[in-house]
């Protein structure tokens, strides 16, 4: 399968990455671009998007630098660190989530984005 590279701004913030084969990650795929209003928890983004679906792989501990979909809150969510409940450097989610992708560029810029700043997901080459 063909990679697919997407593109995440923020303000100045431009991060590159990219989703995975799965189900999910697929639909996510299909419904770019988006555009919300960004959340934070800890270090972690995330802001709902219009894709509602079961998990097929839930996990509940997380890597620095993945992306994975909440489907308690059908949102898009960004790891970049440690949430408020993460403990001896492992990060956890809220509750589990199901990995879509990996930031691959970018990373450390993540912890300038602030709650309400608007954000956009993009297919990387369709960016305005």
């Amino acid at each position: 399968m063909a990679v697919k590279s997407i593109v995440i701004t923020a303000g100045e913030i431009t991060v590159e990455a990219e989703l995975n084969d799965s189900g999910i990650s697929g639909l996510i795929w299909d419904a770019l671009p988006l555009e919300a209003t960004a959340n934070t928890w800890g270090e972690e983004i995330y802001f709902s998007i219009p894709v509602k679906a079961g998990m097929e792989n839930p996990v509940e501990v997380v890597e620095k630098g993945d992306i994975a979909y909440w489907g308690q809150g059908a949102a898009f969510c960004i790891f970049f660190g440690e949430t408020p409940v993460s403990s001896g450097g492992r990060i956890i989610p809220a509750s589990a989530v199901e990995i879509i992708g990996l930031i691959r560029s970018g990373l450390r810029q993540l912890s300038e984005v602030r709650a309400g700043d608007r954000i956009r997901v993009e297919r990387k080459g369709a960016c305005k």
